[in-house]
């Protein structure tokens, strides 16, 4: 895992460096807040341990940076260890508030570093995992959405009888218009006469009809 070091004294970089090296880590160097913010612009580093005073951009600002970018840019979230001589409450209050993960006071203890990277390892792990399941979810919200569209839609060719009109399903049986589409959509129908219909079937029965009232007066 890539780890980047921000810190202006030449020892206790060569210390973290040499420790975390050791280790198994890939450590990247940087001796200010500008350097480091290049460095993580293109290197994208899971962690980083961050000396609170270095030139050219603090620490804190450093880490509102980079936070920044992640909201922005939407990249995944670095873990931050803030390093600093600090001790007060309050400049533990205002590195978490920056954004920081984790607060470590100098001069630091190489067993206790450690076990704060590893949980930071494990944050780490545990956030791509849920990146991940959150990925496949959407992925499968995704296509259930677009079977859910495709269930209520007619999407194939429909064999109907030249004379009836019904419809034959793909079990070979036969159904009125109205009763397959009801089915197969959610297409609800209301009767009425067409003017066509009206004048070729409705109206001769009226005639009929009043016709034989007529003859019964």
């Amino acid at each position: 895992m890539k780890i980047l070091i921000t810190e202006d004294n030449l020892v206790t970089q060569r210390l973290l460096e040499a420790t975390l090296e050791k280790y198994g880590y890939e450590v990247i160097l940087s001796s200010n807040g500008e350097e480091a913010w290049e460095k993580y612009s293109s290197e994208k580093p899971p962690l980083a341990i961050i000396d609170w005073m270095i030139p050219k951009m603090d620490g804190l600002e450093l880490c509102r940076r980079i936070r920044d970018s992640e909201r922005q840019v939407g990249d995944e979230h670095c873990y931050i260890i803030i390093l600093t001589g600090k001790t007060s409450t309050y400049d533990v209050v205002d590195g978490l508030d920056a954004g920081a993960d984790d607060f470590m006071t100098k001069p630091f203890d190489k067993k206790v570093l450690l076990a704060r990277i590893r949980a930071g390892e494990r944050i780490i792990d545990l956030r791509q995992q849920l990146d991940k399941k959150n990925k496949e979810l959407e992925k499968t919200i995704g296509r259930l959405e677009e079977a859910l569209s495709k269930v209520k839609k007619l999407e194939r060719l429909l064999p109907i009888c030249s004379y009836c009109k019904k419809i034959r399903d793909e079990q070979d049986y036969w159904h009125q218009v109205e009763e397959y589409i009801t089915q197969h959509s959610e297409a609800k129908f209301s009767h009425g006469i067409c003017p066509d219909c009206y004048e070729k079937y409705v109206k001769p029965e009226l005639k009929i009809l009043d016709g034989s009232l007529k003859k019964r007066r």
